[in-house]
């Protein structure tokens, strides 16, 4: 299930245990796919979120069950955040009958719409349009969700970005922007794709509250998004929230990776989310590296289980090739 109607509580115990528990899901889950994809059991495209997972854990926490969820196809995080069994999101990815999207989505289509998750977007910025439209939509019908749209730092130098801003700043709907600033779109450095690098002076332009935050830090993007999640409710008002964070495997399982230095990476890898907030948690005595450990094992259990689901799963077969794709009349 997805996280409760209830707004945002307080840090305790009980709830950095669940962080901890997801942010390590994400990462072993990623993990398991790469060595899957090498093994070609799954094909296509694959974008990997390992690094990032304290953006789509901490922003996901913030939301209730009714919001809407719309993502890049960098979106495996924020599906397993979001509560998406990682049976149906390994399935999907193998191309199984049984995964969330009968496999005709894969890796960069997720989609559930008991979650509220609605992909998945392949097309850079081609989302925050349908973010925009479904925040009017609940604007116009009276309801008090909102509408959260993650997206990368090479969606910000689209021309839909500025748009989708736009009219949101005039038509006053509940959308909160999320920009995955992990400096490199695709293989291009930010500085060679924006006049202005500090992207949170973007949303300003357009008269829209934006902040920037450390994305590396759980804690500090926890606290941003219940901020955020709560201007957005009480005012019915747009929020740009940049998190700047990084990527620690490449762009894709096709990318070189011949644009960054590997020293570079490797400074990053010295703040990787995990481990710091595992040290907060030990530091609160909530968790002991026993625990740690066990947690450990829980979740390898839980990605061999998905594995084995999706290898026993079954094909469509080939008479439903056109199913879905012309409307279906009642006779």
């Amino acid at each position: 299930m997805v996280q409760s109607t209830t707004e945002p509580q307080p840090m305790d115990a009980k709830r950095g245990l669940l962080f901890l528990y997801q942010m390590l899901l994400i990462r072993r889950f990623e993990e398991k796919a790469a060595e899957q994809y090498t093994k070609a059991k799954i094909r296509g495209f694959l974008h990997l979120y390992i690094g990032e997972e304290a953006v789509a854990v901490g922003v996901i926490q913030a939301l209730r069950e009714d919001d809407n969820l719309l993502c890049t196809y960098r979106e495996h995080g924020h599906a397993l955040a979001r509560g998406i069994d990682p049976d149906s999101i390994m399935a999907e990815m193998y191309g199984k009958m049984q995964g969330c999207c009968r496999g005709r989505g894969g890796s960069m289509h997720l989609f559930d719409v008991a979650n509220r998750f609605y992909g998945g977007n392949a097309i850079v910025s081609g989302h925050l349009p349908l973010a925009v439209g479904m925040a009017l939509a609940a604007k116009k019908q009276k309801k008090t969700n909102l509408t959260c749209c993650f997206f990368g730092e090479g969606a910000a130098a689209e021309g839909t970005f500025h748009e989708s801003l736009n009219l949101a700043a005039i038509w006053e709907v509940p959308v909160l922007f999320v920009c995955e600033n992990n400096l490199y779109a695709m293989g291009t450095a930010i500085k060679y794709s924006h006049a202005v690098t500090e992207l949170e002076k973007k949303g300003a332009a357009y008269g829209i509250e934006s902040v920037a935050v450390d994305g590396m830090d759980l804690l500090a993007v926890i606290a941003a998004a219940n901020i955020a999640t709560a201007k957005v409710r009480s005012s019915g008002k747009p929020y740009l929230l940049v998190c700047n964070t990084y990527r620690f495997r490449a762009h894709s399982m096709f990318d070189a990776e011949l644009y960054r230095d590997k020293k570079e990476v490797e400074e990053w890898k010295k703040r990787d989310p995990i481990p710091q907030f595992e040290q907060f948690l030990l530091q609160k005595q909530w968790i002991t590296d026993e625990e740690i450990a066990a947690f450990e094992s829980k979740i390898e259990k839980k990605i061999a289980i998905a594995v084995d689901f999706a290898e026993a799963g079954t094909w469509e077969p080939l008479n439903q090739l056109t199913k879905f794709v012309y409307s279906e009349t009642g006779s």
